[in-house]
């Protein structure tokens, strides 16, 4: 499975997004504000469940935030790590 779809399925399934299936969300939709209303309180479970999934640790909140703009912008950043 894809890094993109893996990531959507998770936020779906782990986060309880209800009225939402992983095929609705869009590799570019913001997960936070008006895109997907994530909160401050889904930040710090989407960090956990990253490291869960994927293994990769986000060091700090100015990684975190810039790896969490949207679908896209986080597989690159788990992509990236799982290069090494």
């Amino acid at each position: 499975m894809a890094i993109k779809e893996k990531l959507k399925k998770i936020l779906v399934e782990e986060l309880n997004l209800e009225d939402m299936t992983a095929e609705e969300i869009e590799d570019s939709t913001p997960l936070f504000g008006e895109g997907l209303g994530l909160d401050s309180l889904d930040a710090v479970e989407l960090v956990v469940l990253i490291q869960k999934h994927f293994g990769i640790e986000i060091q700090d909140m100015e990684e975190g935030r810039e790896a969490f703009e949207s679908i896209e912008t986080l597989a690159g950043f788990i992509d990236e790590r799982l290069q090494g």
